[in-house]
C-alpha cells in the first residue's frame, strides 16, 4: 500500500416590462420529453415529461417497481424508449458527448474480476482523461473507510463493501450530472454519512444529482422531489421529508432509515 497516496488526516438580464432583473434560466442537465416503456406485459412508464436544471439535486422516490430505474436507464443510454425522447445536456443518451459529462451509479455494482479497487479507480481516471487521480482516489477510499482495501479484489467483497467501492468509482471521474439508483443498500451508518458528504460536496461543485432512494435522510436535503407510482408520475415539488414519507408509504414501501 506505500506506493498510493495516503488520505487526509481527519480533520444579467432586465426585464423591459418591469425594469426588474430576470431570473436568469440554467441550462437543462437532463430533459425528458414523454418518454415512456412497455416491457411487453404492460407499461413500466407512462408518457414522462420533466427538467433537471444544472445544478439542482433531486430524490426520485417510488415503490419498487414504480420506474425509477427504467427511467435512469433510458437516461443513460442503457435502455431505448418506447416513445418519447431524452437529451443529456442537449445530447442524445449514450452519445460520447453525454457520457463525457455523466456517471452512473446503478442499483447493483459489477465489476472486472480480475482487477482491484485500485486498478478500478486507475482505469476509470485513465478512461477519462484525467491527467492527475491518485490522489483523489486515496481520498475517496479514506473517505468510505476502505483505503485498506485498495488491493484487493471487489468481486469478492460483501455487499456493503461493494456498493462503498462502486461509489468510489463512481465519484473517481469528472461529471457534470450523476444519475444514482438506491445508493445506499447495504451501507452501515458511516458509510450512508460519507455518502450523504460526497453529494453535498458535488452538488457545491456545480453538478446535478438524481438519486433514487428511500433514504429520507437524503430526501430531506434536496430542493426538489420526484415521486412516481407505477409508472406515472405523482409528485413533483418542493421536498419535505413528511411529504416524502406520505409518498413512500403510499405505495407500500418501507420508510426505515
Amino acid at each position: 500500500m506505500s506506493r498510493h497516496p495516503k488520505p487526509p488526516s481527519a480533520q444579467d438580464g432586465e426585464n423591459s416590462s418591469t425594469g426588474r432583473k430576470a431570473e436568469p434560466v440554467l441550462p437543462a442537465a437532463l430533459i425528458a420529453n414523454n418518454v415512456a416503456k412497455d416491457y411487453g406485459d404492460g407499461p413500466a412508464l407512462y408518457p414522462l415529461s420533466l427538467r433537471i436544471d444544472e445544478h439542482e439535486k433531486v430524490a426520485l422516490i417510488g415503490h419498487n417497481g414504480s420506474g425509477k430505474t427504467t427511467f435512469l436507464r433510458m437516461a443513460t443510454g442503457l435502455l431505448e424508449p418506447a416513445s418519447g425522447s431524452i437529451t443529456v445536456f442537449g445530447q442524445a443518451p449514450g452519445s460520447m458527448d453525454a457520457r463525457s459529462k455523466l456517471s452512473y451509479l446503478a442499483d447493483t455494482p459489477t465489476f472486472y474480476d480480475d482487477l482491484s479497487v485500485w486498478e478500478h479507480l486507475e482505469y476509470t481516471a485513465r478512461l477519462h482523461n484525467m491527467g492527475t487521480w491518485e490522489q483523489k482516489a486515496a481520498d475517496l477510499l479514506g473517505q468510505l473507510g476502505i483505503y485498506d482495501r485498495a488491493d484487493d479484489l471487489p468481486t469478492r467483497f460483501s455487499r456493503g463493501l461493494k456498493q462503498k467501492a462502486a461509489i468510489a468509482i463512481a465519484f473517481i471521474r469528472p461529471f457534470e450530472l450523476m444519475l444514482v439508483d438506491e445508493p445506499f443498500v447495504g451501507l452501515d451508518a458511516d458509510g450512508k454519512e460519507a455518502l450523504l458528504d460526497l453529494f453535498e460536496q458535488a452538488s457545491a461543485d456545480g453538478a446535478a444529482l438524481v438519486v433514487a432512494t428511500h433514504e429520507l435522510s437524503f430526501v430531506a436535503r434536496t430542493a426538489r422531489t420526484i415521486a412516481l407510482r407505477d409508472g406515472s408520475l405523482v409528485f413533483d415539488g418542493e421536498s419535505s421529508q413528511a411529504e416524502a414519507r406520505g409518498l413512500v408509504a403510499v405505495e407500500g414501501t418501507a420508510t426505515q432509515d
